[in-house]
């Protein structure tokens, strides 16, 4: 059990699984960062996030939203109010939905311009049925807001694990990079959730045949930079 004193506030107790990933980046200096969870509904969340905010490597979090039965509970309000307390620490959020969750998305990055949100996983398009057109209306207009970014990352686990070619990813990472331009999009490797579909050298040839045609200026922004300057690695 750990327990850290943050003044004026009373200790808390990390999560069990932010102490886990805690503890890996203290063994291994080539964890760089974190994303963790926090409940953002508590009423002791004020007290967690000034705790969190004094370990250096957690750098954001995320919620399993695409796992929540209401298609609207990134607006409800007890989530927001607690949403709206991270930019005080500087940390980011990572949007974690569905397709069917977007018009939610949209509403919610628009609440907080000053906030730093990033779509994973390209919002898991329905790659392996094909639908294409609804997903690109709403990734255009989130990407019309510059506080938001997107991970290239989770598309062979949306696709036919069976039955896939670069060709099936190709138009859905063109439009992210139409929506969101180079300077905020990146790389993500979705391991190890992506060996449920596919090998991972499997998985990181498709980010590579998509970085040929980005420009020398492009490549190292996709694969690193702008992951750096998004959650503040050092």
């Amino acid at each position: 059990m750990i327990l850290i004193a943050v003044s004026p506030f009373s200790p808390i107790k990390p999560k069990p699984k932010n102490t886990f990933l805690l503890n890996l980046a203290e063994k291994n200096d080539f964890i760089k960062g974190i994303v963790g969870w926090v409940d953002f509904k508590a009423v002791d969340l004020q007290n967690k996030l000034y705790f969190y905010a004094a370990q250096e490597k957690i750098k954001g979090f995320r919620h399993i939203v695409q796992g929540e039965a209401d298609p609207n509970f990134l607006l409800r309000k007890p989530f927001l109010d607690g949403i709206g307390q991270l930019s005080k620490h500087d940390f980011t959020y990572d949007i974690l939905v569905f397709p069917h969750q977007l018009g939610a998305v949209l509403e919610f990055v628009k609440k907080f311009p000053d906030q730093k949100f990033v779509i994973d996983h390209i919002a898991k398009p329905y790659i392996k049925d094909g639908f294409f057109d609804g997903w690109t209306i709403q990734i255009t207009s989130i990407g019309a807001c510059e506080n938001v970014w997107c991970k290239m990352s989770g598309m062979i686990t949306e696709a036919d694990s069976k039955n896939w070619e670069y060709g099936n990813f190709e138009p859905y990472m063109a439009h992210v990079l139409q929506s969101f331009e180079p300077a905020r999009i990146m790389y993500g490797s979705d391991w190890p959730v992506c060996l449920v579909a596919e090998e991972y050298d499997e998985v990181l040839d498709v980010s590579q045949c998509f970085a040929k045609d980005l420009s020398a200026t492009e490549k190292d922004p996709f694969w690193y930079k702008n992951a750096t300057e998004f959650y503040n690695l050092k």
